[in-house]
């Protein structure tokens, strides 16, 4: 699947602009790590991209995203990028066995948390968040409650990173778009 069939995709299941800029965010942390990690960027950008494109029509844990991954194996979607996309969601009990599942879950919560700081800022600009103001919000529980910090936790240490790097990794690739993102 190319970034413009995956770009059609996202669009036709998806109109929410909170999540049409979620996919953006995500796709933007995912190619940060695969040029970090030397892997396919416009493969992995793809994966990120399309991650949650079932998610608005589809939102219950019973149908997302099981929904999208029965979708994508109808396009020929690969088994190794659908698998990745559903070990994003924990309760799917689909193991985060290659670097690609490790990364999408790691980035998902956690730029999601980012897009939360930097609307919180007086700029609202994803380039003003420092690290140290994401681990000050992290802590304080109120703050982008629905926002899993265990699951940024967890995906941190399976990816197998330091927090800060992570965390500044993930502001610098949603910086390098954030006209796309309204910040």
């Amino acid at each position: 699947m190319t970034r413009d069939e995956a770009w059609k995709l996202l669009n036709e299941y998806t109109k929410k602009d909170g999540l049409i800029k979620h996919a953006l965010a995500v796709e933007s942390a995912v190619r940060a790590y695969a040029k970090k990690f030397d892997e396919d960027e416009e493969i992995w950008g793809v994966v990120g991209l399309i991650h949650d494109f079932d998610y608005e029509m589809y939102p219950s844990k019973e149908e997302h995203p099981y929904k999208g991954s029965e979708i994508l194996e109808q396009m020929g979607f690969s088994e190794e990028y659908r698998r990745a996309i559903m070990s994003h969601a924990s309760y799917t009990g689909v193991p985060r066995d290659t670097l690609l599942a490790k990364t999408l879950f790691a980035v998902d919560e956690l730029v999601g948390f980012i897009t939360a700081v930097a609307l919180v800022r007086p700029s609202k600009k994803v380039e003003d968040v420092k690290i140290k103001s994401v681990k000050k919000k992290f802590k304080d529980k109120a703050f982008a409650a629905s926002v899993s910090r265990e699951d940024i936790r967890q995906g941190t240490e399976e990816l197998g990173v330091d927090m800060d790097e992570h965390i500044q990794l993930c502001i610098d690739a949603m910086s390098s778009i954030a006209d796309k993102l309204g910040l």
